[in-house]
């Protein structure tokens, strides 16, 4: 169980007054609880999946905690986590473990875009996500960046009812925030993107100077 913090719930939950999304009004009834009151809700996250890349046996393993909004986040996906899958993931030696952040709603918001797919479509909807973040970030007003993330989804081959249902579950969106505090209070994180190697915190850097800290838990 966790429980949830009114502080973090406050950046993340769904502002008061009606706002539209594919039907969705997050009015008082919403099901997102408010943050007054959040501070007295526990949670229990282990329904949260998490998503993994690689072998479960590989002797490295490799968490990186990443927001959706975050533009150092899509740079790192543009091209240090490129070259991490081809020579290190898809080679069976690094358990790639994906965790997202939400320091706002849109970056809940695209979470559970990504999640509605399911473990199958989650890291190619990532991809989409941070190649377009640029535009759908950007979009304008709430609506704007709703309906953007919608079209994202169903590029990725998710059709509307499913969408909406992702998008109107606020259990769901409630248990992700509390799992992310969990798993951020437990590994220190306060930026994006940060990593756990093999149980130690690791900034982001360059992708060369991470390569040689897995070559060295390698033994390479």
């Amino acid at each position: 169980m966790t429980r949830l913090k009114s502080g973090v719930f406050a950046v993340v939950a769904l502002a008061a007054g009606a706002f539209a999304l594919g039907g969705f009004s997050t009015t008082s009834s919403t099901p997102f609880i408010s943050a007054a009151h959040a501070q007295e809700v526990e949670v229990d996250t282990s329904t949260i999946v998490e998503m993994v890349q690689g072998a479960e046996d590989a002797p490295v393993t490799l968490i990186e905690y990443a927001s959706y909004t975050c533009p150092h986040c899509a740079r790192f996906h543009a091209d240090g986590y490129k070259k991490l899958k081809a020579e290190f993931i898809d080679t069976g030696k690094v358990k790639f473990v994906y965790r997202e952040v939400y320091f706002d709603r849109y970056g809940l918001w695209a979470s559970m875009i990504a999640r509605c797919g399911g473990t199958e479509k989650f890291f190619g909807i990532t991809d989409l996500l941070f190649t377009d973040q640029s535009h759908w970030a950007r979009a304008g007003d709430p609506a704007a960046i709703a309906e953007e993330l919608r079209k994202i989804g169903k590029l990725a081959g998710l059709e509307n009812t499913q969408l909406d249902a992702c998008l109107q579950d606020g259990t769901k969106a409630q248990t992700l925030v509390a799992w992310y505090q969990e798993n951020a209070t437990a590994d220190n994180v306060q930026a994006t993107p940060s990593f756990v190697l093999n149980g130690t915190k690791v900034d982001n850097q360059p992708y060369a100077d991470m390569k040689a800290l897995i070559e060295a838990e390698l033994g390479s």
